[in-house]
């Protein structure tokens, strides 16, 4: 769970939670995100970029208020 203060959404936080999910998605799929930017001639900075956004969606928010 990702605990975040409700009126602190500014983008530094955003920032904070996508290089957080970055780490999760390179950890997780790092060697097949490789093996498929090379494959396709993609860069893998994009590739790594879009997947952590979806990876965000995977997360449960918990909002103090």
């Amino acid at each position: 769970m990702v605990y975040l203060n409700y009126t602190n959404l500014d983008e530094e936080t955003q920032q904070r939670l996508l290089s957080t999910s970055k780490d999760d998605v390179e950890s997780k799929f790092g060697e097949d995100l490789k093996a498929y930017a090379k494959h396709n001639n993609i860069e893998y900075d994009i590739i790594l970029y879009e997947e952590a956004v979806k990876n965000l969606y995977n997360y449960q928010y918990v909002f103090n208020i």
